[in-house]
């Protein structure tokens, strides 16, 4: 019988801390091109002409046999991946713990991912197929890689590092993701002066963010290091798989002997339901109710980039002087504000606009920041990648809720406005269970040592 590799000894001195701590934050660098050039600006738009395209000018195109609306082909296929995430991500986090190796596993799918984004470029001529299926294999990959990076946190950072670090990380994400965004803008809005058309500068935007996320990847797979026994070199795929998914049965049980981690995660999943749909949202509400053009809207997206980056980084210094928690619960009570601010913004006002967009980049990067690191507190040794799969199914399948509230207000008022302030229910909810979680007692529970400051 085969026995487990043990953990390779190694300096874990602060200095070699550091040193992995400075690899981990280029993921974030790496991986925003995804969420920033793909998702937020270039592939819907450019998903829904190419399905558009193919249908030439029928009501539908074919979907595996279903028909449906060429401008609702990408809210098709976003629905499913978001399902294959809550799928993939328990068993990517399962695996990594079980078999030790979660360096390689992250870079397995965080390559795949950047491998699918960069045959974007064949996205042409109605293959809307080929579109949304490279997309599901993209999404699956940045989700499951993200889930394994998270995991990472507890393991080069002490309690007392945790806030700055993971704020460090967030903050330099958006600045990776608003550096390429600018660039890819630049692109297309000046496509003709380069010899360009319009389709050929969207595949160059979305080919060049998977080399971008690929080639980036490279620097914390040289840098961070497993720690855990690594599982048996004789166990098969399939025996790694099995063991993979009696392990997260395991931990799924596990969680009714921590209570109090169970509630942070539903106190995350109704704060970051606001937070996310606000966010998904706002293009629609300074299009539709506040009649901005997409220039201001494409401007507005660049500023909060990289206004999220001090953002993050602003308050996970606060985090180190009043404690995470509370830091987080006044970002809440300031999003709350945003959303009321919202409903009274003056019709056409593109700087009222900006404004509002400059006070959310503040305090976006650290409410998500400030919650990662949190989290790593109240969740025991061993099984960080799990736990973390738990946090993100949180994180993608929230905005759910937010959606379904938001749409309902709307469907029932009429007002674009009385649907936006509706999500203040989310940020007091959330905010309300957080304050009530005993987090000095959930960190004990897992086993954990509790920071100074909380």
């Amino acid at each position: 019988m085969a026995v487990p590799t043990p953990p390779a000894v190694f300096d874990d001195s602060p200095t070699a801390r550091r040193r992995e701590q400075r690899g981990w934050y280029w993921y974030d660098w790496a991986n925003s091109a995804f969420p920033t050039t793909v998702l937020t600006v270039f592939l819907g738009p450019y998903l829904i002409d190419i399905a558009k395209t193919a249908a030439a000018g029928a009501p539908y195109v074919d979907v595996l046999g279903m028909a449906v609306r060429p401008g609702a082909y990408f809210s098709f296929v976003v629905g499913v991946a978001a399902v294959l995430q809550i799928i993939f991500m328990p068993i990517a986090g399962a695996l990594a713990d079980h078999t030790g190796r979660k360096k390689q596993l992250m870079g397995f799918f965080a390559l795949l991912g950047a491998l699918a984004t960069v045959c974007f470029w064949f996205v042409n001529d109605g293959r809307y197929l080929l579109g949304g299926a490279l997309f599901l294999v993209a999404n699956i990959g940045f989700a499951c890689a993200f889930v394994i990076y998270n995991s990472f946190l507890p393991e080069i950072a002490t309690p007392a590092e945790r806030d700055r670090v993971s704020g460090m990380g967030w903050g330099f994400g958006y600045l990776g993701g608003g550096l390429l965004l600018a660039i890819h803008l630049a692109l297309f809005l000046n496509a003709e002066g380069f010899g360009l058309d319009t389709s050929t500068a969207v595949r160059i935007a979305l080919s060049s963010a998977g080399l971008w996320w690929g080639g980036f990847t490279i620097i914390p797979l040289l840098r961070l290091r497993n720690r855990h026994a690594l599982a048996p070199r004789a166990e098969s795929a399939g025996q790694a798989i099995s063991g993979s998914f009696r392990q997260l049965g395991r931990t799924a049980m596990s969680l009714r002997r921590y209570p109090l981690t169970l509630a942070f995660l539903v106190a995350y999943l109704l704060y970051n339901d606001g937070v996310q749909t606000v966010i998904s949202f706002s293009a629609t509400f300074a299009e539709e109710e506040l009649g901005l053009d997409k220039t201001t809207q494409i401007s507005a997206i660049l500023m909060v980039q990289f206004v999220a980056f001090g953002g993050a980084l602003l308050l996970s210094r606060l985090a180190v002087r009043f404690g995470a928690k509370q830091v987080v619960l006044a970002a809440l009570v300031a999003w709350t504000g945003v959303v009321c601010v919202a409903y009274f913004l003056p019709k056409g006002s593109a700087t009222a606009f900006f404004a509002l967009a400059f006070a959310i980049a503040i305090v976006m990067g650290g409410t998500q920041a400030l919650s990662r690191s949190l989290f790593s507190h109240v969740i025991p040794r061993g099984k960080e990648a799990e736990y973390y799969s738990l946090y993100e199914i949180s994180d993608k399948g929230s905005t759910f809720l937010g959606s379904m509230t938001l749409a309902l207000a709307y469907q029932l008022s009429g007002s674009y406005r009385l649907a936006i302030i509706s999500l203040v229910i989310f940020f007091v909810l959330g905010g309300a269970l957080l304050a009530a979680v005993n987090l000095p007692k959930a960190i004990r529970e897992a086993g954990n040592e509790v920071p100074e400051r909380l």
